[in-house]
């Protein structure tokens, strides 16, 4: 068998322990970004299905918040969590995906001010908009969590490095062959014991 060193190709032990070792790597990587993308997948229908109720039903949406407000801006409101629910769908990456989460509590800060803000329907209580103002931001601090974990999950990847085809030689192994010679100088022992060497077949002849 072909020494690595030497030839610069790795044996077939070393190959199989390469492949192994980028494969786990992998693996735990996988496993924390799939629940991170599974959350913000979770949330994406969660905004999609929101929307089409404030696209659909604004007047019944105000009610359960307990506030009057617009009904145009409402719908305003529910092309926004559509669009962005679709966004995080089809997102590729945890880049993308943090992106729009980040959107996600940018839009879950403007929906508390304007629960907040507005104005109480007819039969509403304090605590039926106290309510509202909890769920909301209940979901804005999911939301929040969820964008933070996406965006270092980004900033990993764009970090990551692969030395996988690094040998740790500053040349290749190959060049390295003879650039001892260069500097080798014969230990004195060794060279007194080679001239008692040929000094027999100096006399032979």
């Amino acid at each position: 068998m072909a020494n690595p060193e030497l030839t610069h190709a790795p044996s077939p032990l070393d190959r199989r322990a390469r492949a192994l070792a980028k494969a786990a790597s992998s693996a735990l990587a996988f496993r924390g970004a799939t629940a991170s993308r599974n959350l913000s997948r979770a949330l994406g229908w969660f905004s999609v299905g929101l929307g089409v109720a404030e696209l659909l039903a604004p007047r019944r949406v105000g009610g359960w918040a307990g506030v009057d407000t617009r009904q145009g801006l409402v719908r305003a409101y529910g092309l926004r969590e559509i669009a962005t629910g679709v966004a995080l769908l089809t997102s590729k990456d945890a880049g993308a995906a943090s992106t729009w989460m980040w959107g996600r509590v940018a839009g879950d800060a403007l929906d508390l001010s304007t629960v907040a803000a507005g104005r109480r329907t007819a039969g509403s209580s304090s605590g039926q908009v106290v309510g509202a103002i909890v769920a909301v931001a209940g979901i804005a601090l999911l939301d929040l969590a969820v964008a933070r974990t996406l965006q270092a999950e980004a900033q990993a990847a764009g970090h990551a490095t692969d030395y996988s085809d690094r040998s740790g030689f500053p040349v290749a192994p190959g060049e390295l062959r003879g650039a001892a010679l260069e500097t080798f100088e014969q230990p004195r022992e060794m060279r007194a014991s080679l001239a008692e060497r040929a000094e027999p077949a100096a006399v032979d002849s």
